[in-house]
């Protein structure tokens, strides 16, 4: 009778299994052979190779065994895109989509992918059952790869994702200053039963507030602190609680009215969908003194009609509390225009240039004159 004894040596990537063998003859006690063919049987021989079961998730993904959370993330990223049925219209694109979300699931947790390297598919569900882990894995992966891709893309829309109306690329999707809307999720509907299975929680609707400045905050730049009020989901993901925050606002040297300033997932949270972002507008304050005109500002200098006719010299405040003269020699008509270069505000793109002062003349008329002003008006006037 021939006894055979086997070694086993398992490689944790490759999963090969190779054994040595070594074949004993009845009456060899110290289990060696002194011929040709006892000393071959001694020699290690890739006897078995074991091949994960299965899929193959990195080749989904089109990466390699050796290839890191980075990598894995920008390799999803793009295959999600390409294949995302709301864009991709092949008959197996819905099943290719949730293929890739499974992958990427799996091999971004550590322990899964150690398991799924040794074992693979079949191997990793075996694995977590005897480990009395079962319902670990069917639930590791949810069954929806909507819900992998609007946590991947941080609730954003997928519409804007991938039909943007500045036409963004895939480089822009993690550029943290492409814009966002404000939002802001009214009411409490919907907010006990939370999302029924395999449902998308998408982001919250955008709120848009006015931010007030007056002119010389946008002469000099200014942080506003703004507290808001919001809704937020407690850790068990179906009660809400409402708490304060302070939002530092900066307004910068020259904004124009209507800039938007957002603040991503700053806003109310419901079970329902993910915190809303929040955006406030640059309003212009209505100022005692200037009106604006985009980077100029325009004061109304008032004169007499004397003054208008024989000239006079104007003092014009300007933004910076300075008084500048302005001569006017000529005959000044009504709504006539002058002009102080760079004693305007800031230019939002060149805040180290500025627009100007517009000095526009009203002319104030007397009321009456008396009869003897009369004759010599009449008199000078004729002449012109």
């Amino acid at each position: 009778m021939v006894l055979i004894w086997t070694q086993f040596g398992v490689k944790a990537k490759n999963v090969n299994v190779k054994c040595k063998v070594r074949v004993m003859h009845r009456g060899d006690s110290s289990g060696s052979s002194s011929s040709a063919e006892g000393t071959r049987s001694e020699q290690d021989t890739p006897c078995l190779s074991i091949k994960p079961t299965g899929k193959d998730f990195y080749k989904v993904l089109g990466v390699s065994p050796d290839s890191n959370e980075d990598e894995i993330k920008k390799a999803y990223r793009k295959m999600a895109l390409k294949f995302h049925p709301d864009k991709n219209s092949d008959a197996d694109a819905e099943d290719k989509f949730k293929e890739i979300a499974e992958a990427y699931e799996i091999l971004t947790d550590p322990k899964k992918r150690s398991i799924y390297d040794q074992f693979g598919e079949e191997g990793l569900k075996s694995r977590m059952s005897m480990s009395g882990q079962g319902n670990v894995f069917r639930n590791n992966f949810h069954g929806d790869p909507h819900a992998t891709f609007s946590s991947f893309f941080h609730g954003s829309d997928h519409f804007d994702i991938f039909f943007g109306p500045d036409g963004e690329g895939e480089d822009e999707l993690f550029n943290p200053f492409r814009r966002f809307p404000f939002t802001h999720v009214g009411g409490s509907a919907g907010c006990e039963g939370g999302l029924r299975r395999g449902q998308r929680r998408l982001q919250g609707k955008e709120v848009v507030h006015d931010l007030l400045v007056t002119l010389e905050e946008v002469m000099q730049g200014c942080t506003k602190h703004v507290k808001i009020a919001r809704r937020r989901l407690n850790p068990d993901g179906r009660s809400m609680r409402s708490e304060d925050k302070v939002l530092n606002v900066v307004v910068k040297k020259g904004w124009k009215a209507g800039t938007k300033i957002t603040f991503p997932r700053e806003g109310d949270e419901t079970p329902n969908s993910t915190p809303a972002d929040i955006t406030f507008i640059l309003r212009d304050k209505e100022h005692t003194q200037y009106k604006r005109e985009g980077s100029n500002i325009v004061f109304t200098a008032k004169i007499t009609l004397k003054e208008a006719l024989c000239g006079c010299t104007v003092n014009v405040p300007t933004i910076d509390n300075r008084m500048m003269p302005l001569p006017c020699s000529d005959v000044i008509k009504p709504g006539a225009v002058r002009r102080l270069r760079g004693e305007g505000l800031p230019l939002p793109k060149s805040p180290s240039q500025r627009g100007d002062l517009v000095v526009e003349f009203q002319v104030l008329f007397p009321d009456r004159i008396p009869p003897q002003s009369r004759e010599i008006i009449k008199h000078s006037l004729g002449q012109c």
